[in-house]
């Protein structure tokens, strides 16, 4: 590393949204582009419950990506209140699914068929925990009586925290988090329980959504939250701790869906990914533990090999455009019409 280029293995992204049909087609180069390997969320409509659906469902995301490409998609199981066990551990000893992932019923897009209780998959989750296999989980509660802005706490409190003492067995994945009641919760578990870390979570705070206006594309889920938050994030992102690592969340809509009445939850960072992740560890002078955070610890959550391909990040500016016009579809992507320091260069 110098002060002006960044060599390090190539990242892979553990938590993306990849759509389907023509928003697929839009937005998966840009993840392909800069990851090596991606888990890819199925919370699509029908969602991804069986593992012939999983298998289609990696041909479309190839079929949208040029035929050179070495991305590799890892799919995953939405678990609903009555997904067999059986179709889910077939799926997981066939290398189809890597993960299940617990949505909680209308936590989230397209989460309305999700989890309305732990109890009710207590055979799937005993199954999982039996063979290893990890479960990604939303981890916010969805009732009306608490505030948005504390889901994710009384997530951790009331059904995370039961749910690790009944399978303390499970490797567990709280995804995207907010909070410094996840750092902690996360920093207090043993080996098994690990967290993903956004780009915008780390750079925005609540009031993201409310400078000048109401601003729907820095809304998302869980919602982006107070600024002591943000600190501890960022303290846990560059800590050099293999429990946190790169997830994007990258999460598309286009700006029609964004700037309605009931403004679709989502920011599509996958574009300029790294170029967000280096200005943040650049920011905290740790350009030095952004490989582990993007590159290793991942990878050795997942029991998997890291990627052997190296990539380039130069400090040189990049800029962001307002929007994108991927196709039919017009998308504002994460910084739009801002410049950013560090410019992805490709391989090394």
């Amino acid at each position: 590393m110098t002060e002006e280029r960044l060599v390090i293995r190539r990242p892979d992204d553990w938590h993306v949204h990849l759509r389907d049909g023509d928003m697929l087609a839009a937005v998966a180069p840009y993840t392909a582009q800069q990851f090596g390997r991606a888990i890819v969320m199925p919370n699509l409509v029908p969602p991804i419950t069986t593992v012939q659906q999983a298998r289609d469902y990696r041909g479309r995301i190839m079929a949208a990506l040029p035929l050179e490409t070495s991305f590799e998609p890892l799919l995953t199981a939405y678990l609903t209140d009555t997904i067999a066990a059986a179709e889910v551990a077939a799926g997981f000893a066939e290398g189809v699914f890597t993960a299940c992932k617990l949505y909680p019923a209308n936590a989230t897009t397209n989460s309305d068929h999700g989890v309305t209780s732990v109890r009710l998959i207590a055979s799937v989750l005993e199954t999982m925990q039996r063979i290893d296999m990890p479960l990604l989980i939303h981890g916010e509660v969805v009732s009306s009586d608490v505030d948005v802005f504390d889901r994710e706490a009384v997530f951790i409190e009331k059904v995370l925290e039961p749910l690790l003492r009944d399978f303390p067995g499970l490797r567990v994945v709280l995804e995207h988090i907010t909070t410094r009641e996840a750092v902690d919760f996360v920093l207090s578990q043993g080996p098994n329980t690990a967290a993903t870390i956004t780009p915008h979570h780390l750079e925005i705070n609540r009031n993201a959504m409310f400078e000048g206006g109401l601003r729907p594309h820095m809304y998302c889920l869980p919602t982006a939250k107070r600024e002591q938050h943000r600190l501890a994030l960022r303290a846990a992102a560059i800590s050099g701790n293999p429990k946190f690592f790169l997830g994007t969340d990258s999460a598309p809509h286009t700006n029609p869906a964004k700037e309605s009445d009931c403004g679709c939850a989502g920011i599509f960072n996958a574009p300029f990914a790294l170029e967000a992740y280096a200005k943040v560890f650049a920011e905290e002078g740790a350009l030095d533990k952004l490989e582990g955070f993007a590159s290793e610890f991942g990878p050795a959550f997942y029991h998997l090999p890291v990627n052997t391909e190296r990539i380039v990040l130069e400090h040189k500016p990049v800029e962001i455009p307002a929007s994108l016009q991927l196709g039919a579809q017009i998308l504002r992507p994460f910084h739009a019409g801002a410049t950013l320091p560090w410019r992805f260069a490709g391989s090394a």
